[in-house]
């Protein structure tokens, strides 16, 4: 019997990235699950955050890309053992996969250090309370896989074990002219990407980002690509009453739209790397100088093939250095000076 892998996806570009990353582990079976938390916090938390990874568009979406792709599902994980699980995001570990070997992949940009994020660190609160800011801080996988050494530079400051990081790129972002060849019909453009920081109780000036893009467009045409997990309908509202010349697009490939612009106008979105990677004019709340830093590997799309890799090569040194540990508890056994916890562990994984 093939071994299992479980991949936990979220939003669909994360989805896609699971997906990437499973074609390299042919000799095994993939299974997939739309993000979740598991237990009986499921009801009470999807109604709360709706409009994140767990639930909402981004939930549709990815089911949507299940089916298209004829991707084999199981929900939560609750139908196999599974000899390790990726996942998109460690801000909630679900219960059934913390005794599995757990790998994660950066989704892309990450939200900013704010007040959230440092009571998170200073009182242990729920890591979910600090948004995307708080990627990799619950130490709970075998290995995490970051877009660059910009990237990994960060995640260092932040505190993170740096044997458990790996610059490998990430699927979706280390291809940027690949995105050139598509058939959206138009070009030269200004592109203003909003984002759903009203929906994740953050504050946001939406008539000053959109007379901002109206100003750097100066009469040149304006597409507005709204964010998957905000409301769509105050969001075009507002475009057409600010900037009633503008072109609102709730759905399409976002990276094509970018690869064809001229101009993008962001807050704090991870397409700014496709763009700023095809030399585009970028204007985001980040410095371009710091956004460059971060710019994820541009690897020819072999992001996802370098993930599986370096897993496999984790897993094949892991029963090594298991068995070293199991004999150096044993020695400390026979003198009365283990911890049993440790000890228990180890014989059922060397068994």
């Amino acid at each position: 019997m093939k071994k299992k892998i479980l991949f936990i996806c979220g939003s669909l570009n994360q989805t896609m990235q699971m997906h990437s990353i499973s074609m390299h582990f042919p000799e095994y079976s993939c299974f997939f699950s739309p993000y979740y938390i598991g237990g009986l916090r499921d009801a009470f938390v999807n109604k709360i955050f709706n409009r994140s990874i767990l639930g909402g568009n981004y939930k549709i979406q990815t089911e949507a890309y299940f089916n298209t792709n004829k991707l084999p599902v199981d929900y939560k994980g609750l139908h196999h053992d599974y000899d390790f699980v990726f996942t998109c995001q460690d801000l909630i570990i679900p219960e059934n996969i913390r005794n599995k070997k757990i790998f994660l992949v950066q989704e892309g940009m990450t939200d900013s250090e704010r007040f959230r994020y440092y009571l998170v660190k200073r009182f242990s609160l729920p890591r979910f309370f600090a948004g995307t800011a708080a990627t990799g801080l619950s130490d709970a996988y075998n290995l995490f896989f970051v877009a660059s050494e910009g990237y990994k530079d960060m995640f260092l400051n932040k505190g993170i074990n740096p044997d458990k990081i790996r610059v490998t790129g990430i699927p979706n972002f280390d291809n940027a002219r690949s995105y050139l060849n598509n058939d959206f019909a138009c070009w030269h453009y200004v592109l203003a990407i909003t984002s759903n920081l009203r929906e994740v109780m953050e504050y946001e000036n939406r008539k000053q980002f959109i007379l901002k893009a109206q100003s750097i467009a100066n009469g040149k045409m304006l597409i507005f690509k709204l964010h998957t997990g905000e409301n769509h309908k105050r969001a075009t509202r507002e475009i057409n009453k600010w900037a009633p010349e503008a072109i609102v697009l709730t759905f399409g490939n976002t990276n094509h739209l970018v690869a064809n612009c001229d101009v993008l106008v962001a807050r704090r979105s991870s397409v700014v790397y496709i763009a700023l990677a095809l030399g585009k004019e970028v204007h985001a709340d980040i410095p371009n100088s710091v956004l460059q830093q971060l710019l994820p590997i541009q690897n020819n799309g072999t992001s996802a093939r370098n993930i599986a890799l370096s897993t496999k090569q984790y897993l094949d040194k892991l029963p090594n250095e298991y068995y070293a540990m199991y004999h150096s508890i044993q020695t400390q056994k026979q003198s009365l000076q283990y911890n049993s916890r440790d000890y228990s562990y180890y014989e059922e994984v060397c068994a």
